[in-house]
């Protein structure tokens, strides 16, 4: 591509096959960018396709044409100042501030499914946490295992095959059979487990007032 080195190495950190361009109004004051002001959106400026690349001197996102790759423009993105920013009454459309030969303006920007806006948003957000883990090594959390991920291996605690246990219920008779104590555990009022088979097991009823606690 024009303007890098052969050895340059392009990282494509997302597509988006079809994105539309609007033309917007100015900003009022400081009260924010909403599509429903950009008139008719089934009528854009530009369609085609959107991609995020990742390259040694930084990221950009470009607009090209779905078939030829013919750049459309180009908006370098820098997690110092975001060149992206959301619209107020949608998900789904962006105001884009892009650039060429040092000029720039501001585009808005729509998907046409919000799971589309959604990977465009996750992308720069991975990028801007990389970005911020090499500005600030001693605060990066890169390396942190997550909460959700468990520290090891799981134990295995269920039975091989022709392994028993036995259940030791205090005030029984050692001689019971595995059938009694089964039959003991489960009682005339309770019932078996409706999943897998295992055996129900009632709860214990409160002591009765002024009885001594076990410890």
């Amino acid at each position: 591509m024009e303007g890098f080195g052969e050895d340059e190495v392009e990282s494509i950190l997302y597509i988006g096959r079809e994105v539309s361009v609007f033309k917007i109004p100015p900003l009022k004051k400081n009260e924010g960018h909403r599509a429903q002001e950009w008139g008719d959106l089934g009528s854009p400026l530009w369609k085609g396709r959107l991609r995020i690349i990742e390259r040694s001197n930084g990221v950009t996102i470009q607009f090209e044409d779905a078939t030829t790759g013919e750049l459309f423009a180009k908006a370098e993105y820098d997690p110092a100042r975001p060149s992206v920013e959301a619209v107020l009454d949608s998900s789904r459309y962006f105001v884009v501030r892009v650039e060429d030969a040092g000029k720039r303006a501001y585009i808005g920007m729509g998907f046409l499914e919000r799971s589309d806006s959604f990977d465009f948003n996750v992308a720069l957000q991975d990028y801007t946490k990389r970005w911020r883990a090499i500005q600030n090594p001693a605060n990066s959390e890169t390396d942190k295992p997550s909460p959700h991920v468990p520290a090891g291996p799981k134990k295995d605690y269920s039975l091989k095959d022709g392994q028993t246990f036995s259940i030791s219920i205090p005030g029984r008779s050692k001689n019971n059979t595995p059938s009694n104590a089964t039959s003991d555990l489960l009682g005339s009022g309770s019932t078996s487990s409706s999943s897998g088979g295992g055996l129900g097991v009632p709860l214990l009823p409160p002591p009765p007032p002024g009885a001594p606690r076990r410890r």
